[in-house]
């Protein structure tokens, strides 16, 4: 599937901003089942500088900054993007069990099972603890194989919380999001990885799009698509597998990635400080996926 993303960041602040400086996680990265074959960020007013780098964790990172004062400051990232299918995993699954993980990657030198050892560490959002590791653990049978059992813990997720825009922050701790069952999909991203972390196995976080579908019979509305967040599971001697639990699957041609790293932290859209600005300043964001085959 081909698409086209276009991802509107309005910022507008209740008295000047002299300059401001901003990182970007707005442009989708490539690796083997995705291609961006065109993308553009355009900044108003006209930024001083940009420029692009990799991040990290292999991201696109742009960097920008505005030097004369302006009121309202519009970020617009248009890419072009395929992505490609693939069979699905859970039916071809490496049978390594889930506790089998752990001794395994402690003892590898491969590199990308060394690779991975990074993301078994706790992260500024994903804290672990004992209620954490308990809410899981029916997902982990011991010698349940590790696909199957992950499988399972996303479908619990998905099942047992409730999506609710309007509880939670991404400053919310997890021990909430796990007490009051509810939140959006930022949480549920966090929480998976939390679990898996909890019993040794690498987890990630994936930020991305997902092409939405208009009830039958009604257009789809302009910015009526949001950026989208799930997670990645670490398989060895088969890679990263991914997991949305918000819609309880396994992602496939509609999810559309943009960064992954450890948490929301390391993928942050758009971030930075600004000089001014006053007390109040208002956030709208418009993102439209397009798809582009017929």
């Amino acid at each position: 599937m081909r698409y086209r993303v276009t991802h509107i960041t309005h910022y507008h602040y209740s008295k000047p901003v002299t300059t401001c400086y901003n990182l970007a996680h707005l442009l989708p990265r490539e690796f083997h089942r995705q291609s961006c074959t065109h993308s553009s960020l355009l900044i108003d007013p006209t930024a001083a500088s940009l420029h692009e780098r990799m991040d990290y964790f292999g991201n696109r990172l742009a960097y920008f900054n505005v030097q004369h004062n302006h009121s309202e400051l519009v970020v617009k990232a248009v890419s072009e993007v395929e992505v490609r299918a693939h069979s699905d995993l859970l039916d071809t699954a490496f049978p390594m069990a889930w506790d089998e993980v752990a001794p395994y990657l402690l003892n590898s030198r491969r590199p990308d099972d060394l690779d991975a050892r990074q993301f078994l560490l706790e992260s500024p959002f994903i804290e672990i603890d004992a209620d954490l590791h308990a809410y899981a653990e029916p997902s982990f049978v011991p010698g349940r194989p590790i696909l199957d059992a992950v499988h399972d813990l996303m479908g619990r997720i998905h099942g047992d919380f409730k999506y609710d825009p309007d509880f939670s922050t991404i400053a919310t701790p997890l021990s909430e999001v796990l007490a009051h069952r509810r939140g959006v999909c930022q949480d549920f991203a966090h929480l998976a990885i939390a679990c898996l972390i909890s019993h040794r196995i690498p987890a990630r976080y994936v930020s991305g799009y997902l092409e939405t579908i208009p009830p039958p019979g009604k257009e789809k509305l302009r910015g009526a698509d949001a950026s989208h967040a799930w997670f990645s599971v670490y398989v060895p001697n088969r890679g990263w597998v991914d997991f949305d639990p918000t819609n309880n699957q396994v992602p496939m041609e509609r999810h559309i990635t943009t960064a992954w790293g450890r948490d929301y932290g390391d993928v942050t859209p758009l971030k930075g400080v600004i000089f001014g600005g006053g007390e109040k300043h208002t956030l709208d964001v418009s993102v439209d996926v397009e798809a582009l085959d017929t």
